[in-house]
């Protein structure tokens, strides 16, 4: 998936007296305007799973700095920060984004946003040319902070394989989005996203598919055929976005064939050329991945401490499906196997 690099940090999740006031929205937001007075929004310390009103996923982290604070803030897709925080006025963030060359001409968005019940409420507030004003609501969920230390995989016990593609037809999957085209058939037992699209822009016309099941942690493994310069991906609990590409595209390190998307570069390019069959072997636990592509371990046991760009799952303290972007080019998969965690 095309989408600006990410970054990740620590934070202290329980801290208070936070000076805020600038988030970004979408992919080329810049902060152009600051809250007026002085305040210290109590609590907002720490990463939280966004809900807007339209159904869009999003996310947000607040990180404390020697003279403020640091904002990481997505609605699904684009760029995420950081965002440099200033004095807010009541304990609630107001301020204004601009989209830059994106932006409408006459167009200014701003956002209020605050605790409400122990949970994080907001609109955002598009105020166009004309003098009418559109609006959205969204509400925010705390994420748990991520575990102190990375799992023993060596202790964790898995169940039996779980088939998710049976070769013949698409039961267990369905599209992601209703009102999109849907590319996706079983051809000669394969599991085939077939669209006109070339192009390596973030979305397109035609569906995603989903697992209707949610997991919890799991082993996965599945085989994709994506041709040269063409891309897809497969999100771990529609989170979490494991690249799939050639050996030799444009897009490596972080957004290359076995990485996390823009969160964790593989250690070496073990991909295949295109038109050559691929094999991800994927283990997630306690939001650590260890990724093997095509027999090679190229990243083991890493944190991924928040959901990559596309994310239509941001919460990692409740399960998610198996999703893959038909949205962008076409691609082949076999093979998809699933075994969960087994918990005590």
């Amino acid at each position: 998936m095309l989408h600006a690099r990410r970054r990740t940090f620590s934070f202290a999740p329980n801290r208070r007296g936070l000076w805020l006031a600038a988030l970004a929205l979408v992919a080329g937001t810049s902060v152009t305007g600051t809250a007026a007075g002085a305040g210290e929004p109590d609590g907002l310390a720490g990463d939280w799973s966004l809900r807007f009103a339209s159904g869009t996923p999003g996310w947000m982290r607040v990180v404390e700095k020697n003279d403020g604070a640091q904002v990481f803030f997505r609605r699904y897709i684009g760029p995420d920060g950081p965002y440099d925080a200033v004095p807010a006025a009541d304990g609630r963030l107001r301020f204004r984004v601009d989209r830059g060359r994106r932006q409408n001409v006459g167009t200014a968005t701003s956002v209020d946003a605050g605790l409400k019940d122990g949970r994080l409420d907001g609109v955002l507030i598009r105020r166009l040319a004309d003098g009418t004003e559109e609006r959205e609501a969204f509400t925010g969920t705390r994420i748990p902070p991520m575990p102190d230390e990375a799992p023993d995989l060596s202790n964790v016990r898995f169940g039996h394989p779980i088939a998710l593609f049976n070769g013949k037809d698409l039961t267990g999957w369905r599209p992601h989005e209703a009102d999109k085209i849907n590319g996706w058939s079983v051809e000669d037992g394969l599991l085939v996203n077939s669209t006109p699209k070339t192009d390596f822009s973030a979305t397109g016309a035609h569906a995603n598919l989903r697992t209707v099941e949610e997991f919890e942690d799991f082993w996965l493994h599945l085989e994709f055929l994506v041709e040269e310069n063409r891309n897809s991906g497969v999100y771990l609990r529609g989170m979490y976005e494991a690249q799939v590409v050639d050996r030799d595209s444009r897009m490596q390190g972080e957004q290359g064939v076995g990485a996390i998307f823009g969160a964790i570069a593989p250690s070496e390019n073990a991909g295949r050329p295109g038109g050559e069959w691929q094999t991800y072997d994927i283990t997630l636990v306690d939001r650590h991945v260890t990724v093997v592509l095509n027999g090679t371990t190229v990243i083991d046991n890493q944190p991924i401490s928040a959901p990559t760009a596309g994310a239509i799952y941001t919460d990692p303290s409740k399960p998610g499906p198996i999703y893959l972007q038909g949205d962008h080019t076409s691609v082949a998969f076999r093979q998809i196997y699933l075994a969960p965690v087994v918990r005590d």
